[in-house]
């Protein structure tokens, strides 16, 4: 198959636009028009639908698209391997898997810890899970690297744990919890939490821990930002239930301190890794770089509030 006509259709679909498509391809119009067709004759039916604000994929497009980007990329890892170049690796991360964890086990992987043929050129892209999990799906990830928040969404992937984190109840050192000494879990859920959006590992670990107790709890919910989840409960105004990797640097620094529960235990919280199947020369590298991650521990030491 035609992988111009391919890439004519996966542009085409992401821009929403005929001649955007042709102008970023550098193409004529016309040229990508019968690139399309060429496709869809090709294939035996319509991949787009052409209207007045747009183009979109139809419903026989959206399931040929993701299969569309996979042999693109092996397209490209076909040419990557014939020039004798290191094949192309595109993983994803939540933000504090990204910033604390994976670094070193992409530098180790990089300095050859995998060991011989699993030398990667990688690129890493970070987002919310949402974006994370749409982005493997569609084919603009091979893989990426998770909290597991105990649903499955819909995809064509491999997955496993890798690791485990643990959950972390952090304030101010200001807050009034955290001048106690050690705190009740009827405390804690008086005070308000902190949750940077819905379906998020801070909101799951809500779930597990505060709803079955105190419903009446208050819920500040900083939509879309783990960054102004941090720095709201460094200002004091909330106590955040996250991942230890999350708040790892406030831990160090001081800004942000562990509430000691005398009579809970918070719950761990699994790393998995999900991936497409079948990455060819990619595939080794990311075999390499997930058997490094179960040897790599990935919790924050757990830190005390000193008694007052």
């Amino acid at each position: 198959m035609d992988t111009r006509r391919l890439r004519a259709f996966v542009t085409t679909a992401e821009l929403g636009s005929v001649s955007a498509a042709a102008e970023q391809l550098g193409y004529a119009q016309s040229t990508l028009s019968s690139q399309l067709q060429a496709l869809e004759q090709e294939l035996g039916g319509p991949l787009l639908r052409r209207g007045s604000v747009g183009t979109e994929p139809t419903e026989a497009g959206r399931r040929v698209l993701p299969l569309a980007r996979e042999a693109l990329a092996l397209e490209e890892q076909m040419r990557r391997a014939a020039q004798s170049l290191a094949p192309r690796l595109r993983i994803g991360a939540h933000e504090s898997l990204a910033a604390e964890w994976l670094p070193d086990l992409l530098t180790a992987l990089h300095r050859g810890a995998g060991g011989p043929g699993t030398d990667a050129e990688i690129s890493l892209s970070v987002g919310p899970r949402a974006q994370l999990e749409s982005d493997l799906a569609e084919g603009r990830l091979d893989a990426v690297f998770v909290y597991d928040n105990g649903h499955v969404a819909p995809g064509r992937y491999a997955s496993t744990p890798v690791a485990r984190d643990r959950g972390v109840l952090a304030a101010s050192p200001a807050h009034p919890l955290a001048r106690r000494g050690g705190v009740r879990e009827e405390d804690v859920l008086s005070a308000e939490f902190l949750i940077a959006e819905p379906g998020c590992t801070s909101a799951m670990l809500f779930e597990r821990f505060g709803l079955r107790v105190a419903p009446r709890t208050p819920i500040g919910n900083v939509t879309g930002s783990l960054s102004a989840l941090r720095r709201m409960a460094v200002h004091g105004l909330g106590v955040a239930l996250v991942p230890s990797l999350a708040v790892a640097r406030e831990l160090e620094s001081g800004e942000l301190v562990e509430l000691d529960l005398t009579d809970s235990h918070l719950p761990g919280i699994t790393i998995e890794a999900r991936w497409t199947p079948m990455l060819g020369p990619a595939d080794a590298p990311l075999k390499a770089l997930l058997r490094l991650a179960r040897r790599h521990p990935a919790g924050v030491p757990q830190r005390r509030v000193a008694t007052s």
